[in-house]
């Protein structure tokens, strides 16, 4: 199935859309203790963290209404050549159109274009359509986090090369 929509770059506007959407997404995976993104200083100011240099963040927008997001970001404690595909997240009507697929290309794009060489991602047990996607988008599972997250909480992870 798919449905038009729009992917384009967070605006300022956008924060609360944003924070939004990820304090209603995370928990309904049980993502809502510590260790999760949820906690993140930058949820609640996604434009000005994403404005940083190497990073990238894009919402999904239908119908003038943001329902989800995603960037990358160097990896935190990370080698210089490896990003982190950051807080992807949608709201339920935003699954099943596309908008993960198109959103996944647009930030491998943009981890290319800030020159990283490989994109690592943290998810958990449970997000199993996200999985299959990371997978189907080329990533490989590792057996162990890297750099310096500090969302302990997570318990897969994943990598890629670009």
């Amino acid at each position: 199935m798919t449905s038009t929509f729009l992917i384009r770059p967070i605006e300022p506007s956008d924060n609360a859309a944003m924070a939004a959407i990820i304090r209603s997404v995370m928990p309904e995976f049980g993502a809502d203790g510590p260790g999760f993104a949820i906690h993140d200083t930058e949820v609640d100011t996604m434009y000005q963290a994403y404005a940083q240099p190497r990073c990238s963040y894009f919402v999904v927008e239908r119908d003038g209404t943001v329902i989800g997001g995603g960037g990358v970001a160097p990896l935190e404690g990370g080698e210089a050549d490896v990003c982190e595909l950051r807080k992807m997240y949608f709201l339920p009507t935003a699954r099943g159109i596309g908008a993960g697929t198109a959103m996944m290309q647009r930030c491998l794009d943009a981890a290319r274009a800030h020159g990283f060489q490989r994109c690592y991602l943290e998810t958990l047990t449970g997000m199993d359509a996200a999985q299959t996607l990371y997978k189907r988008s080329g990533f490989t599972a590792l057996c162990n986090a890297m750099g310096g997250t500090g969302h302990h909480g997570c318990d897969r992870y994943f990598i890629r090369d670009l």
